[in-house]
């Protein structure tokens, strides 16, 4: 598969088999995604594989949206995407580097993100990216230390669906020359 058909063809996939996801190609998969840019090559991207009793526990944390809660309750495995806070878009000495502040390690979660999705796919994997849950509960279940933040969630494992892909705006509407 080359880039722009793993571009095209990856979908957001909220039904999976019960097929559990071996340690090894997530390791592989975060290998993958650690080639993601990143803010002076910082790498703040850190992910924890959740299965079992806490995976659903953290489903059990998306009372806003119920429907990510069963997504994750249904996948074998979720990721948890954290940061490393306070290094993405600061000099060594704690000051901003540039007018957007910390805002550098959501590009940065979010490039690392995408990486990881498109790796996952190209080895047969489904996922999705959840922005909607309960983060300090979820936060104080995975048991962050102070130093690092939950980005978002990744559900992961085996489709069980096989999603069209929605329409697309035209080229036109997303850019401009001048």
């Amino acid at each position: 598969m080359n880039a722009v058909e793993c571009l095209k063809g990856r979908r957001s996939i909220r039904k999976f088999k019960a097929d559990p996801v071996d340690k090894s190609l997530i390791e592989e998969i975060v290998e993958n995604a650690s080639y993601a840019p990143s803010w002076k090559h910082t790498q703040i991207t850190r992910y924890i594989a959740v299965t079992g009793e806490l995976k659903d526990k953290i489903g059990d944390c998306t009372s806003a949206y119920p429907h990510n809660g069963e997504i994750i309750k249904s996948a074998p495995m979720v990721i948890a995407v954290t940061i490393i806070k306070n290094r993405s878009g600061f000099e060594r000495d704690g000051s901003f580097s540039t007018p957007k502040q910390g805002g550098w390690q959501m590009f940065d979660a979010g490039a690392a993100s995408q990486s990881f999705c498109l790796s996952a796919y190209e080895h047969g994997l489904g996922t999705v990216i959840m922005g909607i849950y309960d983060e300090d509960k979820i936060t104080s279940l995975l048991e962050l230390p102070e130093d690092r933040e939950l980005i978002c969630l990744i559900p992961i494992g085996y489709p069980d669906e096989a999603p069209v892909a929605p329409k697309r705006k035209e080229v036109s509407e997303l850019v401009t020359f001048k």
